[in-house]
């Protein structure tokens, strides 16, 4: 199997092991598609089988993964919107996980309310929202978070929520108005990635921050944090599991 190989045999999915990340937030142009897919190489560089799957209509995540090269950590991909359609059934994709799964990361698309939100919340272990420093996309992600905390699947299982700032420029009023901004909602704030053309650069080749080795010290940097806040979350989480 190549790195940009979308899974087509239904396999079982091996739920004791596989850790879902759900990016999400109901606006558009947030970066939801690119801490995804950044992420899922985070982990596959790990060693952890990854399956990024894409609830985005436009299927952005998808067409990268199919640029990816072969060389590159191995990221297994499912369409799960196009096989809603396929198939006609929204159940259909579960089945298509490969069994070794470790990470399963999860994008979704703008807009995303009402039920649609609280199915996918209730395939969460940890949900990421990626979040603008300003007063637009601030006010939308409070929006948001209240209506994700509303939803059915969270009341009943309340998984882990964090927030990551995109394209921040830092010491400026509108990423220090973030920073107060999410102290008051008791969001954990895990890292900020910065305002850059590298990340639109290396999607366009199927390509995340940490493919790039020590080429790009600044932006691997800012994922430090991301990944240590994950890593501990997921020990936690296997700790309640056992």
């Amino acid at each position: 199997m190549t790195a940009g190989v979308i899974s087509q045999k239904p396999r079982i999915v091996s739920q004791a092991r596989a850790v879902r990340v759900l990016v999400a937030n109901a606006k558009g142009g947030c970066g939801k598609t690119t801490l995804a897919t950044n992420l899922a190489c985070q982990f596959a560089r790990e060693g952890k089988t990854t399956t990024l799957i894409d609830h985005d209509p436009q299927a952005s995540a998808t067409d990268w993964l199919k640029l990816r090269n072969a060389r590159l950590p191995i990221i297994n991909g499912i369409e799960a919107e196009r096989e809603r359609h396929r198939a006609g059934s929204t159940l259909s994709w579960r089945m298509r996980i490969p069994l070794a799964t470790e990470r399963v990361v999860i994008d979704t698309p703008a807009g995303l309310h009402g039920n649609a939100l609280s199915d996918l919340v209730a395939q969460a272990d940890i949900i990421l929202i990626p979040v603008i420093p300003s007063a637009i996309d601030m006010r939308a992600a409070t929006e948001f978070i209240n209506a994700l905390r509303k939803t059915q699947a969270y009341r009943q299982r309340a998984c882990t929520i964090a927030v990551v700032a995109n394209r921040v420029k830092r010491n400026t009023l509108s990423f220090n108005s973030l920073k107060e901004y999410l102290d008051e909602l008791g969001i954990p704030f895990v890292t900020a990635l910065r305002d850059t053309q590298f990340y639109v650069k290396a999607g366009e080749h199927g390509f995340g921050v940490v493919d790039f080795d020590r080429q790009h010290p600044k932006e691997q940097e800012e994922w430090q944090p991301l990944m240590h806040w994950l890593g501990c979350t997921i020990d936690d989480i296997r700790q309640a599991q056992s």
